[in-house]
């Protein structure tokens, strides 16, 4: 460091002290600060209603200012003497006359204060300062909410309650003041009620559904849900919810109900003269959609799992979120349709001119719900004008997953299009589906126009379907009747030729033996094979089939649900403490199927472990089937005592000495190779060749 810069910092140090010395504040000063700061810890110290606060005041333009917007926004009353406008908290009059008297009341909390007091900024000792200040902050954001809302600013304050009711034979809705919604629609057919007897199914119910458009412009955001509508019954079909907000305009949502048996609702939204309001400049809006899904079924757990958010894409996909657990999905293109569909009940929304995106989202409630199931939610975006007097059309169906019903319902609501409804029913992939849709559901049909009972019409079911399948079972019996005549020479090929290094060799001789047998190991499988897409079906069909909901058999009391009969004081992991009588007769009759069947395999009392994993099926069955539908345990209990049936038939009727005869005759005739037998044979010898070339290599070495 140089001279210069040495004298510089002095210099400057020096400069501040003499600049802090100068500035000190003077003995006065020190003494005043600290007496305010006393001041303010008593202050803080005392109760709120002793503290000394400043209220701000309302100015004359102020009270100009409400005065105005009152007599602009609010409702005049039947006498044409005042006009009133509501807020959450506020309530306002102002007098129709020319001295435009302004009075009313703001409530905080428990408090109510008069809007003369607030006026004259003088209030009672009943009124602390606190609430006072708030008042002024209340009238003045209900007064500023108010402007901006305009006209609509009066239908934003009200009590929910039923204001319109429509009704046809298989529907009654009831729609609420706050909203214009549907706020309960009730099932009206018979069999249609909830699992503990409290009533009909209530696909929408008060409280748990609530649905709306919203309307942004640049400033504001109309959004019907918050608004309470006036009702007009305009027939014994249609009821229109509106709301007036002046100058002739109005905005209102028309539903109309067909007679009849029709579960589809029509919702318009109408409009006129809106345009006076919202901006001719918006050109989209939102429909929103909130469902509390109720819980119909006895079986809780299978009805979460078979309840989901479904939809339709414009290219004709059908898909759903996760039935298991919560998910959500956005989806970036055009929708056809979207629908809350429970196990057997379905909320289902149909927009004439589509979706143009959505976000859907589903949340799997906990146990603790009771009487709930799922929150789903659905924000979808569609095209919006305010000078359209229809802006957006939508068809609702609020009804029961009947495949025929809903297979019809395409014409009745997009005529040009299919809508592809029958896919809310889970009926399997395609393969699966095809079975349901055109063997099993007419049968089921057809039936049951006939029998009541569907016990008797699920035997009948299953008797017809062993028919069908009875070639199938025949010659799967006879592959193993082929395999047990076959056996001792089988075992004499394995004692010939032991041990690993003749592995090769045994197996050429038992195809060689099954060649000139005229026997096929295979062929018992393949009849298995081609039946498993029969009990897939059938598996997909009986917990989706709503005929059996509520239809008593014996001692269930609807096949649609477990038929719990047994109630332990424990719980046993994946089953629970309640048990199917249904599910354990199946599980106890398959033990004794898989025993019998045992018995028919050649050698099976020599591999005890797939013995034991034989046994150990049925009691995994038990597990998994415990909590499924009745129905579905009846069908398989029905369908294993057949097949036991049919086996104990099979044995009286085939000799297997014929059969022995049989293949011996076949042995003594000259066989053709079959290109799959040509192959393997050539396979062994080239895998046998390059085991002698290896051996002979380690030889040399």
């Amino acid at each position: 460091m140089n001279r210069n810069t040495l004298i510089g910092l002095l210099l400057m140090g020096a400069i501040i002290m003499l600049f802090m010395y100068l500035n000190q504040p003077s003995p006065e000063e020190l003494a005043a600060r600290r007496q305010q700061a006393e001041l303010a810890a008593q202050q803080a110290s005392e109760p709120a209603s002793e503290q000394v606060l400043t209220i701000d005041s309302v100015s004359p333009s102020e009270r100009a200012a409400i005065i105005r917007t009152v007599k602009q926004n609010g409702t005049l009353n039947s006498s044409a003497s005042a006009y009133t406008l509501a807020a959450p908290g506020v309530e306002l009059e102002v007098s129709a006359d020319s001295a435009a008297t302004l009075t009313g009341t703001v409530t905080v909390g428990d408090t109510r204060v008069a809007v003369n007091n607030i006026l004259t900024a003088s209030y009672p000792d009943s009124v602390p300062v606190k609430v006072a200040s708030e008042a002024v902050t209340m009238l003045r954001n209900a007064i500023e909410e108010s402007a901006r809302y305009q006209g609509f600013a009066r239908f934003r304050n009200g009590t929910p309650e039923i204001v319109a009711t429509l009704s046809n034979d298989v529907l009654a809705l009831e729609f609420s003041n706050l909203g214009g919604v549907i706020a309960n629609a009730r099932l009206l057919d018979p069999r249609y009620t909830r699992y503990d007897s409290t009533g009909q199914v209530c696909p929408i119910a008060m409280g748990d559904d609530m649905y709306g458009f919203q309307i942004a412009s640049a400033d504001i955001n109309y959004d019907t849900r918050q608004l309470y509508f006036e009702a007009v019954q305009e027939s014994d079909s249609t009821v229109l919810m509106q709301v007036t907000p002046g100058d002739g305009a109005m905005l209102g949502i028309r539903y109309t109900l067909p007679r009849g048996n029709s579960y589809t609702v029509r919702m318009d939204l109408v409009q006129s003269n809106i345009n006076t309001i919202i901006p001719t400049t918006v050109s989209g809006m939102q429909f929103k959609w909130t469902q509390r899904m109720a819980r119909n079924e006895e079986g809780r757990v299978f009805e979460s799992q078979n309840s989901a958010v479904y939809y339709m894409l414009a290219n004709g996909d059908v898909d759903n979120l996760s039935e298991m657990s919560s998910d959500s999905e956005k989806i970036d293109e055009p929708l056809t349709w979207v629908a809350f569909k429970n196990q057997f009940f379905s909320t289902l929304l149909v927009p004439q001119q589509g979706f143009n995106r959505a976000q859907l989202q589903s949340t799997v409630l906990p146990d603790t719900t009771v009487n709930s199931l799922k929150d789903m939610e659905m924000t979808a975006n569609m095209d919006y004008s305010s000078t359209l007097a229809n802006p957006a059309s939508m068809t609702f169906y609020i009804g029961p997953n009947y495949y025929p019903l809903l297979s019809d319902l395409s014409t009745e609501i997009l005529p040009e299009k299919n809508l592809k409804l029958t896919n809310l029913i889970p009926l399997g992939w395609s393969l699966f589906r095809w079975i349901n849709t055109w063997v099993v559901i007419p049968l089921f049909d057809f039936l049951g126009g006939f029998i009541t009972n569907y016990g008797i019409v699920i035997l009948l079911l299953t008797i017809f379907i062993k028919i069908i399948l009875f070639p199938f079972t025949y010659k799967s019996y006879m592959s193993q009747a082929k395999m047990r005549v076959l056996a001792p020479e089988i075992k004499e090929i394995n004692e010939k030729y032991p041990g690993k290094e003749n592995a090769m060799r045994r197996q050429q001789e038992t195809m060689a033996l099954y060649s000139r047998a005229g026997a096929n190991p295979m062929s018992g499988c393949l009849p298995m094979l081609l039946q498993l897409p029969i009990l897939i079906a059938m598996f997909r069909f009986f917990p989706s089939a709503i005929e059996l909901r509520g239809q008593a058999f014996l001692w269930a009391h609807d096949l649609s649900a477990p038929d719990y009969v047994i109630s332990l004081p424990f719980a046993i992991p994946f089953i629970g403490n309640k048990l199917s009588l249904f599910c354990l007769l199946m599980t106890v009759v398959n033990i004794v199927y898989t025993r019998i069947n045992l018995q028919n395999q050649p050698g099976g009392s020599q591999m005890p472990a797939m013995k034991w994993m034989m046994y150990l099926m049925p009691v995994m069955f038990l597990c998994f089937f415990n909590n499924y539908a009745a129905g579905l345990s009846y069908y398989y209990l029905l369908s294993l005592l057949i097949t036991i049936i049919q086996t104990y038939i099979f044995r009286k009727v085939v000799n297997e000495e014929k059969v022995r005869a049989t293949m011996k005759a076949n042995a003594a005739k000259p066989r053709k190779k079959s290109g799959f037998m040509a192959r393997l044979e050539e396979a062994q010898r080239k895998q046998q060749a390059m085991l002698r070339e290896q051996q002979k290599q380690r030889g040399r070495k």
